[in-house]
């Protein structure tokens, strides 16, 4: 059976952080599941090893859905709703222009952080892939489709422009064949085996986020070896 996890060779942080004490000699790869304006990301070495799970917050005291929510109230959607406050579109446009701001200012600062805590390279990340949206800002909110999905994106390329940035190369995953990819990539039929058991050697929290990012990140150091 595949070893995960070696007591005997890690350290707890005092975030509680799992970080290898001896440097891994190839690069590792970041699986992103994000969820509104936050994300877990899971870093997974070659070999399948587990180094690191965190949560990053990519902005702070704003709106975290600007063009479900406020676009939307702009162009008339949702109005009779409890929650609905009046805003015009020129508003609802600066406003979401701010929000893209403030989230590439924190995905960069999120990598940064990650990579300084490792004691490993990081060579890739995985995050889902993106719908097709309109090209501005104006058309995504007007767009029902669009508008439903648009802030999602936005927080998944703040991320994957931090990363290239950084060197990184960006894998794209489909959610509904990761685990799937994942699988074939460690040669076992049962992911979700291999991933509880992954889970119960660091400990909570390791929720379905958590194995939807390791599953991502496992996938992608496969491909980039």
């Amino acid at each position: 059976m595949m070893t995960v996890f070696n007591p005997d060779a890690v350290e707890m942080s005092p975030r509680g952080v799992i970080v290898a004490t001896r440097r891994l000699q190839r690069a590792a790869a970041v699986g992103v599941a994000e969820h509104g304006n936050s994300a877990v990301l899971v870093t997974i070495a070659p070999g399948n090893k587990f180094l690191d799970r965190r949560r990053v917050d990519l902005t702070r005291d704003l709106p975290t859905h600007p063009y479900h929510h406020q676009g939307s109230w702009a162009v008339g959607r949702y109005i009779n709703s409890s929650w609905a406050r009046a805003i015009s579109l020129a508003d609802a446009v600066a406003l979401v222009e701010r929000v893209h701001v403030a989230a590439d200012r924190g995905a960069r600062a999120s990598l940064e952080e990650l990579a300084a805590t490792l004691p490993v390279q990081i060579a890739s990340i995985a995050i889902g892939v993106c719908p097709k949206l309109p090209p501005t800002i104006e058309e995504r909110i007007e767009d029902t489709r669009a508008a439903n999905v648009a802030d999602s994106v936005m927080y998944r390329q703040a991320l994957a422009g931090a990363a290239e940035a950084r060197g990184w190369s960006v894998h794209w995953y489909d959610r509904e064949h990761v685990f799937r990819d994942a699988a074939t990539v460690i040669g076992r039929e049962d992911i979700n085996s291999f991933l509880s058991a992954m889970g119960r050697s660091i400990g909570p929290p390791w929720q379905a986020k958590h194995k939807l990012a390791a599953a991502a990140a496992i996938a992608a150091v496969m491909e980039k070896q």
